[in-house]
């Protein structure tokens, strides 16, 4: 029983150095270099290509990095709804940047992936904070309803947004959780 035990400890602390040495060291940055970072980061504004994204500079310069999703309140979907846009809006996102922006990925699973939902009134209100996050280089994803059940066909529910805390927080941090 003992030797199972010693046997189960050696290959976990195995693994754990394994998996340790796969991360790349984080780079510290105060908030204050966060828009002077983001600046230096400069690139194309459209970016229909499946070049690596400007997102991908931040994740080698700055630290923590956290998702928005945005929720229009107007749809009144109900609770189930919600969770099910949040979770497409969230793959999305996540699909989109897997190629095109891995490190910013990486740099926010090794945040433990933090997740915020917000509420928003209208979709020309979402539109707009798109816009703001488009002009700051952060990847947006518009999760867009096939109308089968709640709501009607093609209606923007959800919008999750990725990047810096302090980038994100410039474009969603007036918004009331849901």
């Amino acid at each position: 029983m003992d030797l199972t035990w010693l046997s189960a400890l050696i290959v976990g602390a195995a693994l754990g150095y394994c998996i340790g040495t796969r991360r790349p060291a984080r780079i510290f940055t105060s908030s204050k270099n966060v828009a002077k970072n983001v600046a230096a980061a400069g690139g194309n504004k459209k970016n229909k290509s499946k070049e690596p994204l400007e997102i991908e500079k931040l994740a080698d310069i700055l630290d923590d990095f956290k998702m928005v999703l945005v929720v229009r309140n107007d749809l009144k979907m109900g609770k189930g709804k919600i969770a099910a846009q949040c979770s497409h809006a969230t793959l999305g996102l996540y699909k989109k940047l897997l190629h095109r922006a891995p490190r910013a990925l990486n740099r926010w699973e090794e945040c433990a992936q933090p997740k915020v939902v917000v509420k928003i009134e209208t979709q020309e209100e979402m539109l707009v904070l798109q816009e703001r996050a488009k002009s700051l280089k952060l990847p947006t994803h518009i999760t867009i309803d096939a109308g089968r059940t709640q709501i009607a066909p093609n209606s923007r529910t959800v919008m999750a947004i990725l990047g810096p805390v302090e980038v994100v927080d410039d474009v969603t941090g007036g918004l009331k959780l849901l």
